[in-house]
Parts: structure tokens; C-alpha cells; sequence
């Protein structure tokens, strides 16, 4: 009976110490962590985040009034399904000179190395940039989400950020999709 007692103990303890070091996902309104990012590989990708050199970055650092957050994993097949969705979601920003330099969009590959979020991007010809987690350091961070999932950040001009859309699974129509954003933000 002791050796039970103490086995529950020990069960207990090992479960609510989990619960208390796990961070949540964070939600519309919210604040989203600050987080350091992976350096673009190109200078196009560095062009079109606005940032420089080789050192990691912050989310604050891009030039942009709205940042797009995809959460994703090559080996998930809801994110190879849906990239095409997502690459279009970047066209109709691109090709709409009113949002195209005040929105960008960022892919952070949850467990991802270089080589593998390289592959994803070259396989469905992913426009925008694509950094690694490899650590699951930014994953863990922002609350082990699932993948897809998608964070929409409005950046501030002291460059803190809301969010102003946290969800997982796909976009859905692109155009839709950017509509809320500009309803949300007020941009254009």
C-alpha cells in the first residue's frame, strides 16, 4: 500500500509539474512571445522581409505593419495540401499595391532542418520565406500548436505586436482570408 501511495505521489507530481511548465497557445488579442528567427538564406528573402546580415532575427525586425505566422512540418500533409493555397494567399498579396508592402508572410517548419524546410520550399515552389526549428525551440514557445496553424500579428509602431487571428487547419479561400486581415488591421 505504501508503495502505491508514494507511486501516486510521484505520478501526481510528475503530471502537475508538466502542466506547470506548459506554455499555452497564444490567442486573438494576445501577445505573441518574442522569438528569435533563423537568418532568409537569400538576399530576395531578405529584400522582402526588410532584414540584414546573417544574424537571427525577431518577428519585430521584419518591415511590414502585418506579419502572416505559418506554423508547418514537411512531414505534415495538411501543410503540403494546403501550400498552394497559401502561395496564392502571397500572390494576391503581391500583386495588391496596397497591402503588398505592409503584409508579409513567414513559414517556421516546426523540427525542421534547413534541408528539410528547403525541400518543402522548392517542392511546392513556396514563395516567401521559410525558416527552420529545428530545436522545436520556437514551437515549444508558442505552445506546441499543431500543424498547419496559422498566427496573424499586427504590428505596432513601438513594434509590439497583437494578434489579431491564432488557428489551426487551413486558411480556407485566400482572398477570404486577406479580406480579414485588411478588416481586422484597417489597412488600405
Amino acid at each position: 500500500m505504501k508503495r502505491f501511495i508514494l507511486f501516486l505521489m510521484v505520478f501526481s507530481l510528475t503530471c502537475l509539474s508538466g502542466a506547470l511548465y506548459a506554455v499555452e497557445c497564444p490567442i486573438e488579442g494576445g501577445v505573441f512571445p518574442e522569438i528569435l528567427l533563423s537568418a532568409p538564406q537569400t538576399a530576395h528573402e531578405k529584400d522582402y522581409l526588410g532584414v540584414t546580415g546573417t544574424a537571427p532575427f525577431k518577428i519585430s525586425q521584419i518591415k511590414a505593419d502585418v506579419v502572416i505566422v505559418e506554423i508547418f512540418s514537411m512531414y505534415c500533409p495538411h501543410c503540403q495540401k494546403d501550400a498552394p493555397v497559401i502561395n496564392e494567399l502571397y500572390e494576391l498579396i503581391q500583386n495588391n499595391p496596397a497591402v503588398r508592402d505592409k503584409i508579409k508572410i513567414i513559414g517556421i517548419g516546426a523540427g525542421n532542418t534547413q534541408f528539410e524546410v528547403d525541400f518543402f520550399k522548392d517542392q511546392y515552389a513556396v514563395p516567401f520565406p521559410l525558416l527552420p526549428d529545428e530545436s522545436f525551440s520556437v514551437h515549444k514557445n508558442i505552445g506546441e500548436v499543431r500543424t498547419p496553424y496559422f498566427f496573424v500579428l499586427d504590428i505596432k509602431e513601438d513594434k509590439s505586436y497583437e494578434i489579431i487571428y491564432s488557428n489551426a487547419g487551413s486558411i480556407g479561400d485566400p482572398q477570404t482570408f486577406l479580406d480579414l486581415i485588411v478588416e481586422k488591421t484597417g489597412l488600405e
